[in-house]
């Protein structure tokens, strides 16, 4: 094959192939007929002479030449987008509605600064929050159900910052990192006393599981100890488990910032674990398709900053959020602001 001879419109198609992993998504987002992209794909094949790419039950699966190929044909695709299209963008007369996927304790950590942001800069960016019900985010950014997720993913972060010689669809960036703490209501009979491991094991607890799984990480780190717990109780949402600790005599395990971003630091304590378990880990993930939509782009750049960047630390949020309800409660009590 000459590259003199390559039509280049093929590796735009090829591009948006290995980006969506399906044929029908591609299609749509190049505003072509999917017969006219597999015809491309056909030709670039016999150009190349590789498959390029399998069909599978879902979509298609790229070959060890593809996955070699696109991160080239990615970054020259890039520059040549960044050279052409023009720099304008006004971001407090854009128009767009974000899906996140979220829990609704991250939600409660983040929105609060984001909406304040959106409404001083870009009253016309709109946000729809859907339930995160999974450790494994990457089907809904590959089928465009969600436009970014926030969460604990250490099995999809780390697959992505490992390479693993192919080029990802779904770019992830670490926005923090903190520790996990017991929680028990204020007055528990655990809460002044020496906290072991045989008064850990001996408590009934709460666990907050996306899936609905009653095992989580904690238990994996118990059986490495030859030791089990007795969950009581599972939910899917960190409102609940404080509630629920705050009034009952169960206990919990979540990262220690969340405790003020639920709004229980005057009805819970968190005790220090009393066994190491590995730091929890937040990340922001999306997909390529959106890497350099200008709207896109700023949202994340506040949500880094929010979180994990420039402004403020997630435990100085989570202080500023105290401090705020402190001073809302004051203005009650007194009518003066």
């Amino acid at each position: 094959m000459s590259f003199q001879t390559l039509d280049l419109n093929l590796l735009r198609v090829f591009d948006a192939v290995m980006s969506e992993q399906n044929l029908t998504r591609a299609a749509m987002r190049l505003s072509m007929t999917q017969p006219a992209v597999s015809n491309a794909l056909r030709r670039l094949r016999e150009a190349l002479g590789d498959d390029l790419l399998v069909r599978n039950a879902h979509g298609v699966t790229p070959t060890s030449r593809a996955e070699e190929l696109w991160p080239a044909v990615r970054l020259a695709l890039t520059a040549l987008e960044e050279a052409i299209t023009p720099q304008t963008f006004d971001l407090s007369e854009t128009h767009a509605t974000f899906r996140f996927a979220m829990a609704d304790s991250t939600a409660a950590l983040v929105l609060p600064s984001l909406m304040r942001e959106i409404k001083r800069r870009a009253p016309h960016l709109c946000i729809r929050l859907i339930p995160l019900l999974t450790r494994d985010p990457k089907p809904l950014l590959l089928q465009g159900e969600i436009d970014l997720a926030i969460g604990y993913f250490p099995g999809i972060a780390a697959q992505i910052s490992g390479g693993q010689g192919a080029f990802s669809a779904i770019l992830h960036q670490r926005l923090y990192s903190g520790s996990y703490v017991c929680i028990m209501r204020c007055g528990h009979p655990l809460a002044e006393s020496d906290f072991t491991l045989d008064d850990y094991c001996r408590a009934e607890h709460v666990l907050m599981s996306v899936s609905g799984k009653a095992h989580g990480l904690v238990d994996d780190v118990l059986n490495q100890f030859g030791r089990e717990r007795h969950i009581a109780l599972t939910v899917n949402q960190f409102f609940t488990v404080g509630k629920v600790v705050a009034y009952s005599d169960l206990l919990a395990v979540v990262p220690r910032h969340l405790i003020a971003a639920i709004g229980l630091t005057d009805l819970v304590i968190g005790r220090e674990m009393p066994f190491d378990l590995p730091p929890v880990h937040v990340d922001m993930l999306w997909h390529e398709r959106h890497a350099r939509d200008p709207a896109h782009r700023w949202v994340r750049d506040m949500l880094y900053d929010i979180t994990g960047g420039t402004r403020i630390q997630p435990r100085q949020l989570s202080e500023e959020m105290q401090l705020t309800e402190e001073r809302q409660t004051l203005v009650r009590a007194t009518g003066h602001k």
